[in-house]
């Protein structure tokens, strides 16, 4: 039995966790979750499940869990996410909190040759080279829950590694795939937080509708499979059933397929190197009917162009891009940024770090490419709100 600890367990991927797990009773346990400031869901989850920890964002919310759950440990802050992460009893962490705020927990998981179940992309845009060198120390599998590195994961099993010619990373498109830039100028909250194929959170939803998020992925890629950035593409793929591609140097094209349904690559990474029959369904090839792929345009989307650039440039550039990004996205759903402004902010601050030049060799220097990214992105914004008001 695989004992778990939940990191961001009530998002989107750590409820479609929860359910997968509630449907293998005999395979998998929960023994610690970690959750932000919806402390009513975790605590029905903790009730359902009957974890010995439970960490929330603040501690307010831990004391009022303290008397709803009598008998469950319960802490806050990141000294709790990390105390989840480490639980003596879990075997296997999956790493499902948004942002940059996964990474210190997946760290100290990782130390302890823990097995982790990522979905947390920015973990390893922060610190990609650093986190893959501690896992291969410990012996630690890192395992991809994002749909796109999970079906990455599934086709390189299909050849040797000498063998892949690229990697194909698919995009749904987001929202604004046909909008022209013109129209990308004048997009609102509302309309980029309706995604045409996914139901994710506020942020996630966003990076899509900008496609940073592929932006991510490839930076991702690169460390998950040691795949150079110049070998892995993006096209672009409306239906969104196939999730991603690894082409072999004899010419053939490997693909992975299923409903949209992030409890799939989850089944998979939780039964890995098992396959466990799928208790959701099939996908109906004929119901599909058509498969379409589109290049990705890295004009009208400049976040692409953006995580390339961070990508080659190495260091902490991409630590910088991923939170000035969060900054930027941030301020997007608070009405004080346009939605073409979020690109913008991000090659600023990009621009301003690299002129000063950002080593990468600690733990703590990620980190602080981390905090420079957050200061160098709220101040820009400032700026930009002041000149605008003028």
């Amino acid at each position: 039995m695989k004992r778990l600890a939940l990191l961001g367990s009530t998002g989107s991927i750590g409820t479609s966790t929860l359910d997968v797990v509630a449907r293998f009773p005999a395979r998998f346990e929960v023994v610690a979750l970690a959750a932000g400031r919806n402390t009513s869901l975790v605590a029905q989850q903790a009730r359902a499940f009957r974890p010995r920890m439970v960490a929330v964002a603040e501690e307010e919310g831990a004391r009022r869990l303290r008397e709803e759950l009598p008998g469950v440990e319960v802490l806050s802050g990141e000294a709790g996410r990390i105390a989840v992460a480490t639980h003596p009893d879990a075997t296997t962490v999956v790493g499902a909190l948004v942002g940059a705020l996964g990474l210190v927990p997946t760290w100290r998981a990782l130390e302890l040759g823990r097995d982790v179940l990522l979905a947390n992309k920015e973990t390893l845009v922060v610190a990609g080279e650093l986190v893959m060198a501690l896992a291969r120390r410990t012996g630690a599998r890192i395992l991809p829950i994002d749909s796109e590195h999970n079906a990455l994961h599934q086709a390189l099993r299909a050849g040797a590694p000498e063998a892949v010619r690229r990697l194909v990373l698919t995009a749904s498109g987001g929202p604004f795939r046909t909008f022209t830039a013109a129209e990308i100028e004048h997009v609102t909250v509302e309309q980029a937080l309706a995604h045409p194929t996914w139901s994710m959170g506020a942020k996630i939803t966003v990076d899509s509708a900008t496609m940073m998020n592929k932006g991510l992925e490839i930076i991702e890629a690169h460390h998950l499979f040691d795949v150079p950035g110049e070998r892995i593409d993006v096209v672009v793929h409306p239906q969104s059933r196939v999730h991603s591609l690894v082409e072999f140097v004899d010419g053939t094209l490997i693909a992975q397929l299923s409903v949209n349904d992030m409890r799939f690559p989850i089944l998979y990474a939780l039964s890995y190197p098992e396959r466990l029959p799928s208790p959701i369904g099939f996908l109906d090839l004929v119901e599909v009917g058509t498969l379409t792929f589109e290049a990705a345009d890295e004009v009208r989307f400049p976040a692409l162009r953006l995580a390339r650039a961070a990508l080659g440039a190495g260091g902490g550039l991409a630590a910088v891009m991923n939170a000035a990004n969060e900054v930027a996205v941030e301020a997007f759903l608070d009405h004080r940024l346009r939605f073409p402004d979020i690109a913008r902010v991000v090659e600023d601050a990009m621009g301003a770090a690299a002129a000063h030049g950002l080593h990468l060799e600690t733990l703590e220097d990620a980190l602080a490419a981390d905090a420079a990214g957050r200061a160098l992105a709220a101040r820009l914004i400032e700026e930009w709100q002041t000149r605008v008001s003028g």
